[in-house]
């Protein structure tokens, strides 16, 4: 979104219908949510962060309102509440040459003072983040994009999209601005209007249709596995019913073992018929033998049935379910919060590492030391055993990954469940000290770190614990500092 659209849009809504307060928040990853209060048909304002940075208006009932909002933590209303619930927009804050905005909200107070804080969205790609001023606590980030300053950007130059518009409205430039050329966006009726209609096929391409498409591909795989399961019991099955015949044979040879006794290659039985026995195996070792095989046939098809009827069963379910949700998407999980100390640890491990496997085997507490730093989760291993557990079985793919190059040391992962293309540089260099710090080269004065992503990273069989390889890696110097 460029930012003279998002400074018009913000300003259209500040003078049509800025005297309607703030009903409800919500915050989840990758959006913020306010509901507005005093209208037949609920909407509200959804400042999305990812995919991508945009300004939405939507109503309440939309399949993406409420797929964002089902993303939110359960506890995300209760903690921005307090503090929106209530507020009327006053000002908007903003230059049409960078995407960044300032929202200043009034409210009262239950003891009667009139309290101002500025809802600032920063809609660059890439760099996306809100934050909230003029409060006297900090409110939790909830994984609402990267930190970045309080005051307004100051560029240097007119963006391309700013001078586009300059060259579009000429003399009508700052009505354009303010919100009252309609025009901006294509559509009919005001710009509100037109703004609602945008923000639904927005959402519609953003959201919807790869959701869509994902859970297509979803059914398409479960139907595609379901059938090639019922083909692996249909090629049980025969192969089972095959071998059952052979009881039957195995029967009429153990009828007249006392005349056949010590034949090889062929029985002939008093009826005229003949059996081929298998080659250098007598008559009664392929009675017994057949007989086994018999046997373990009808303890085979027992299984495929059961099998089979399991399969029916998952099916029937599957059905039914693909028919209930219709056209509707389920909405994704929502991700969990980010904790505090070691918490983090133990919630990763919960899937993934049953039985205690985030403890050490000496008993001396969990395999790895947790550190914040800047609000961002730091991992840090103990050992190299203790590495790779952390490596492979702890970090996500998204998430960061550090070891300082050519000594030995602790893996040091920073977790990203924010999924950000970029961390802080802040951030980085403190993570790169910490594995230097625990690392052999910890009084070697300034070395060298390599930082990659998780999903770089591979360990192939038979390599020494704690030791892996790096696919795509870069390099950074740090002093070791703890």
């Amino acid at each position: 979104m460029d930012a003279p659209l998002l400074l018009a849009l913000t300003r259209a809504w500040l003078r049509d219908r800025g005297d309607l307060p703030v009903e409800a928040v919500w915050a989840s990853g990758r959006a913020l949510g306010l509901r507005w209060a005093g209208r037949k048909s609920a909407e509200g304002w959804v400042l999305l962060l990812q995919p991508r940075p945009e300004l939405w208006l939507l109503a309440t009932e939309h399949p993406v309102w409420k797929r964002l909002q089902s993303e939110a933590a359960k506890d995300s209303g209760k903690l921005w509440g307090p503090w929106l619930q209530g507020a009327r927009l006053r000002a908007v804050e903003g230059d049409p040459r960078e995407r960044w905005v300032g929202l200043v909200f009034q409210r009262r107070a239950i003891t009667g003072r009139l309290e101002t804080l500025r809802l600032a969205f920063q809609a660059i790609p890439g760099r996306p983040g809100i934050r909230v001023d003029g409060l006297d606590t900090q409110l939790p980030r909830l994984g609402l994009g990267v930190p970045f300053p309080a005051a307004a950007p100051q560029p240097s130059e007119d963006p391309p999209p700013f001078q586009r518009w300059r060259e579009r409205w000429g003399d009508r430039l700052e009505a354009a601005l303010a919100g009252e050329e309609a025009e901006v966006l294509e559509g009919e009726g005001d710009l509100l209007s037109r703004h609602r209609a945008w923000s639904e096929g927005r959402a519609e391409t953003l959201i919807l249709g790869p959701a869509k498409a994902s859970a297509e591909r979803r059914r398409q795989a479960e139907s595609a596995r379901m059938d090639r399961l019922a083909q692996a019991l249909a090629r049980d099955r025969g192969k089972h019913e095959a071998q059952l015949p052979l009881k039957d044979q195995a029967r009429r040879l153990s009828a007249e073992l006392y005349r056949l006794k010590g034949a090889t290659r062929e029985a002939v039985l008093l009826d005229g018929s003949r059996l081929s026995l298998p080659e250098s195996t007598s008559v009664e070792d392929a009675a017994q033998a057949w007989y086994r095989i018999a046997k373990k046939a009808e303890r085979g098809l027992a299984r495929v049935s059961e099998l089979e009827a399991e399969l029916a069963r998952e099916r029937s379910a599957w059905v039914q379910r693909m028919e209930a949700e219709g056209e509707s998407l389920a909405p994704e999980p929502p991700p969990a919060r980010q904790p505090k100390g070691q918490t983090l640890a133990k919630q990763k491990g919960t899937k993934r590492m049953q039985a205690g496997e985030g403890k050490r085997r000496d008993g001396k507490g969990t395999a790895f030391r947790s550190v914040m730093v800047d609000g961002f989760e730091v991992l840090i291993g103990k050992g190299d055993a203790e590495n790779d557990q952390l490596t492979f079985k702890v970090a996500d793919n998204l998430d960061f990954w550090l070891h300082v190059a050519s000594h030995a040391g602790s893996h040091v992962v920073i977790r990203n469940p924010d999924r950000l293309s970029d961390l802080p540089r802040s951030v980085i260099e403190r993570a790169a000290e910490l594995a230097a710090y625990h690392s052999k080269a910890r009084d070697g004065g300034k070395v060298e770190v390599h930082f990659a992503r998780i999903a770089d990273i591979s360990k192939p069989r038979g390599f020494a614990p704690g030791k892996v390889i790096l696919k795509k890696w870069t390099g950074l110097r740090v002093y070791p500092k703890p």
